[in-house]
């Protein structure tokens, strides 16, 4: 087995080793708002849950050259964003918001995403996921080396879902209904396959 130090990697052989041992990851698609209303939409793979109670998740948002990516801006600024999980049906749309937009530009109306009304944020989301979560900002973190942040760590407390109807059923969602995608590493994506499952012991 190889045994590695990381410290004498490069940040990309790094990146390399998380992304293609951490999966399937999955992803958030995030809208924000930026100061001058621009509906800004990205997706991000460094997302899970942080607590049930309060209902809170976490986004890992890197930066660029040190430079803080519109979405973490957002947030930080508005305190406000929505979270989309991402399926097979609107995977191919939210991948085109994966390019470089400028600030001024909305990735929402380059992928043809259309938006809808929050009931408890500002920002709108998007008709095409069949869940969304309207979130407020519980804390953020600047995290890295030295005086250079290497990204933003995000928490969000969910303080309303959207599930469609057709995947809801008792209080439970379809995970197939659902059809999540995830991500693994290169242009590689994965969808939910084989379920099992295996009783916890007591």
């Amino acid at each position: 087995m190889l045994s590695i130090d990381p410290s004498k990697n490069t940040e990309r052989d790094n990146y390399k080793f998380l992304i293609g041992s951490i999966i399937p990851r999955p992803i958030a698609f995030v809208t924000t708002l930026s100061n001058e209303g621009v509906l800004n939409g990205a997706p991000f793979s460094y997302f899970n849950i942080v607590s049930s109670n309060p209902p809170m998740i976490s986004l890992s948002i890197q930066r660029q050259g040190g430079r803080q990516k519109d979405t973490a801006r957002n947030i930080i600024e508005s305190k406000e964003f929505v979270v989309h999980i991402v399926d097979d049906q609107n995977v191919e749309q939210i991948n085109l918001t994966a390019a470089s937009f400028p600030p001024d530009q909305s990735e929402i109306e380059a992928a043809n995403l259309t938006p809808v009304d929050s009931v408890r944020v500002s920002v709108p989301g998007v008709k095409e996921a069949k869940i969304r979560m309207e979130c407020k900002l519980e804390r953020s973190l600047e995290l890295g080396d030295g005086n250079s942040a290497g990204c933003d760590l995000i928490i969000g407390r969910v303080v309303q879902f959207h599930i469609e109807h057709d995947i809801y059923e008792n209080g439970r969602i379809d995970p197939k209904g659902l059809a999540a995608v995830s991500r693994l590493a290169g242009t590689n994506y994965a969808k939910v396959g084989e379920i099992f499952s295996i009783e916890r012991p007591e």
